[in-house]
């Protein structure tokens, strides 16, 4: 069965001001579907066929730079436009509250390390929060369309991400990323979040 662009659980202008509603229609209508398209193309006909999103990218080989890219491409945004909606922010509860002050002592260090990791990725990437199965929270980042779940990643499930290629954010907050981080802890589905790290 071949990969489908996933459903937005909201529509379009549902996070402005912290994403305007152009940038959703071309981040999801143009760039999320380019990478669900080619990623189908590049399957077809493979081993790769008929796996999980999550297989593909635990024992892709880094060389097939086709792969790597619609097929980071597709997993990224996917756990991206889950994690995010219009009545997000503030800070967490539960489990994922807990775990996050337990591994770095407070949101606010919290907070801090997550948005280094993204201000500091050079170029196109994206920042993460994984969970380990010891219980231990990880922030990172990666390059490009790579992700903490292949074979150049640390590991561990992906439980919060932001994506800081300039597409996502550049309409709105031009050179601006800092700007765009600090927004987006306004839309964070900590409910979400937290239903990923039970569930990791």
């Amino acid at each position: 069965m071949d990969f489908e662009l996933p459903k937005l659980n909201y529509a379009f202008d549902a996070l402005e001001p912290n994403i305007d509603a152009k940038t959703m229609e071309i981040h999801y209508g143009k760039h999320h579907n380019g990478y669900t398209n080619n990623l189908n193309n590049i399957i077809s006909g493979t081993d790769n066929h008929g796996k999980s999103i999550e297989e593909i990218c635990k024992y892709l080989d880094l060389e097939n730079k086709g792969l790597r890219n619609n097929g980071g491409g597709f997993y990224n945004h996917n756990l991206f436009w889950e994690i995010i909606g219009p009545n997000g922010g503030g800070e967490p509860n539960g489990e994922i509250g807990e775990s996050i002050n337990s591994n770095f002592g407070s949101f606010e260090n919290f907070k801090n390390e997550f948005s280094k990791a993204a201000a500091t990725r050079f170029g196109s990437g994206w920042a993460w929060l994984c969970a380990h199965k010891d219980g231990k929270l990880e922030v990172c980042s990666t390059a490009n369309q790579d992700n903490p779940l292949m074979p150049n990643g640390i590991g561990g499930n992906p439980i919060l991400c932001l994506d800081v290629w300039e597409h996502a954010y550049y309409l709105n907050y031009q050179n601006r990323r800092p700007d765009y981080i600090n927004a987006f802890f306004n839309i964070i589905n900590w409910e979400e979040v937290n239903r990923k790290l039970i569930n990791k």
